[in-house]
């Protein structure tokens, strides 16, 4: 009987125990996937008592890579790497670039071969986006602008990680492994080569049909009314579509479940798919690190000690301080570069399905495997703490260090408006707070009738493409009064809040109104009980989201600007 039940088994094994151990994460403050891992080295082969059946987990964190890809697809949103690419971009593949060749160099030192230590290289210079999001969520860092590019920095990561396991089953020959995807007939440009267009013909088909299809296919099954019937389409699409990526197109079940959740965020209801889907993925995404643990061999640390050690350090400490100096390079604050330092110093998903596919090509030893697991463990329990000392330790700098005050107060040169900004800019204005959708509808509007605005704008990049159109922007939160000032509210005419996204709108509207009692205020409105909450407060003249919103602000707005004197005609509203 025992031996027909190891599925079962095995599975219930590792749920009850990831559920043990991810509550005592949890409660001492440490991210719970450390305690799937830990599930997974007590049943492994490599710790006494049960072992689980390490060929079903095998296949069990197969479902869970594909689910975790598909997540990672649902969610990649193009727009929000844009709004930080000048950043995120160059600051992504340089760090991962001097991680990985760190990891080279020290895997050699110890005699490794270069493919060993590349694999070992590249698995720990991604970091997990599960943890920085479970970390950046719980510190209400998620819509900061230290957020954002914290997010956009690791989906640039994730990207160049997708790249690379696409890639290295055809280079494994020539680093000294086992190519799976080439006959070994053909020589190594062949492999590359049929490869790449394997891979280009999967993409072509899943941007030109997927894309159409899948929604339509999410559109007709939402049509029966049935949650379980929706749910397994959603599920079934990402299984299928990676299974057969991997069949017929040689790509890896990864990237064929990325681009599954990438093109069905193009459907109407993506929110309700990752919503409905998020459950199976939680759950397969536990048995993935539960299986992953079961490869560690807890002797490592006993054995290989300073190994240990090293990995260690290059992830937390090599890791952060090339993304600190590069973060303050590119001319950001210093606030900006400790929280993005304190992000990257941790690894997760991403170097367990590399490392594990080096193993499978035959590069990575299962000591290296070790390496990373142990590296894995260690980084994440000791992110939490990594960011609790973000601020102590900015402070502390701030105190004594000149340099750290000149970083922190280092002149941007979007923070302000240009020393020759014309005077129909500062005087008579309008301050447009936002300029995502709605917003640039507004600032259309009002070149259209040659009416002067200045945009104040977080996304110190959009403000920068917006100077370059010859539109003049200031970079910072309006919540913050200096903002303002600098878009020179007191001498304005009209506020026009147009983003839904400004948490602190009260706040934005009493320092417009210190600084400029006359001044009217027009905002834009999320919810009906927001609206409803805003005219308790007399905010001003309020817009609530509707198909014209745009047009109806835009045409309020005129309506109140005489188009020869550009004044506003302050009458009640």
């Amino acid at each position: 009987m025992d031996h027909n039940i190891t599925l079962i088994s095995t599975i219930a094994a590792a749920f009850g125990l990831a559920l043990v151990f991810g509550f005592i994460a949890e409660k001492i403050k440490v991210p719970a996937l450390v305690g799937y891992l830990l599930a997974g080295i007590v049943i492994s082969p490599n710790t006494p008592g049960y072992v689980g059946d390490i060929e079903i987990a095998a296949q069990l964190s197969e479902i869970g890579v594909m689910l975790l890809m598909f997540g990672v697809g649902l969610h990649f949103s193009l727009n929000d790497l844009l709004a930080v690419k000048r950043i995120a971009v160059p600051g992504a593949i340089v760090q991962m670039t001097v991680a990985t060749v760190l990891g080279t160099i020290m895997a050699m030192s110890w005699g490794w071969t270069f493919g060993s230590g590349l694999v070992l290289g590249l698995s720990l210079s991604c970091a997990s986006t599960v943890v920085l999001l479970q970390a950046i969520e719980s510190r209400g860092l998620l819509e900061s602008m230290n957020g954002r590019i914290a997010v956009g920095w690791l989906i640039v990561e994730d990207l160049v990680t997708v790249l690379i396991l696409v890639l290295l089953p055809t280079f494994a020959v020539m680093l000294g492994g086992v190519d799976a995807t080439a006959d070994a007939a053909n020589p190594w440009w062949m492999s590359i080569g049929i490869t790449l267009l394997l891979v280009s013909v999967f993409i072509a088909i899943m941007l030109i049909v997927g894309r159409r299809f899948l929604p339509w296919l999410l559109l007709q099954v939402a049509g029966t009314g049935s949650r379980e019937l929706f749910t397994l389409t959603v599920i079934a699409s990402a299984i299928c579509i990676a299974f057969i990526a991997a069949k017929l197109f040689n790509v890896s079940f990864a990237l064929g479940a990325f681009f599954a959740g990438m093109v069905m965020r193009e459907s109407h209801f993506s929110h309700r798919a990752a919503e409905e889907s998020l459950p199976l993925r939680d759950a397969f995404s536990v048995l993935f690190f539960v299986s992953v643990g079961m490869l560690f061999d807890p002797r490592i640390f006993v054995d290989e000690p300073l190994q240990v050690l090293s990995v260690v350090g290059i992830i937390i400490i090599g890791k952060s301080l090339a993304a600190l100096l590069l973060v303050l390079i590119l001319r950001y604050p210093l606030n900006t570069a400790l929280t993005v330092a304190a992000s990257l110093g941790q690894i997760g998903e991403f170097s367990f399905i590399l490392a594990g596919l080096g193993a499978s090509l035959g590069l990575l030893s299962p000591q290296g495997m070790s390496l990373v697991l142990a590296g894995a463990i260690i980084s994440i329990a000791f992110n939490p703490i990594a960011f609790g000392a973000v601020a102590p330790i900015r402070n502390w700098l701030l105190k004594y260090s000149a340099l750290a005050r000149k970083y922190e107060n280092r002149d941007d040169p979007y923070a302000e408006l240009p020393m020759n900004t014309e005077s129909k800019f500062l005087q008579g204005q309008v301050v447009l707070v936002g300029y995502g959708h709605v917003g640039k509808r507004i600032g259309e509007g009002l070149m259209e009738h040659d009416i002067p605005f200045v945009v104040a704008e977080q996304k110190r990049e959009l403000v920068q493409d917006l100077r370059k159109q010859g539109i003049k922007a200031v970079s910072g939160d309006a919540a913050e009064p200096s903002v303002l000032i600098q878009a020179h509210i007191t001498n304005a005419t009209m506020l026009i809040i147009a983003t839904p996204d400004l948490f602190d709108m009260k706040s934005v509207v009493d320092t417009a109104r210190t600084l400029n009692p006359e001044i009217e205020i027009v905002v834009h409105a999320r919810t009906e009980d927001e609206t409803i909450l805003l005219r308790k407060d007399n905010i001003g003249t309020i817009f609530f989201e509707e198909e014209e919103l745009a047009k109806n602000m835009t045409h309020h707005i005129l309506n109140r600007f005489d188009s020869k004197t550009k004044t506003v005609s302050h009458k009640t509203v």
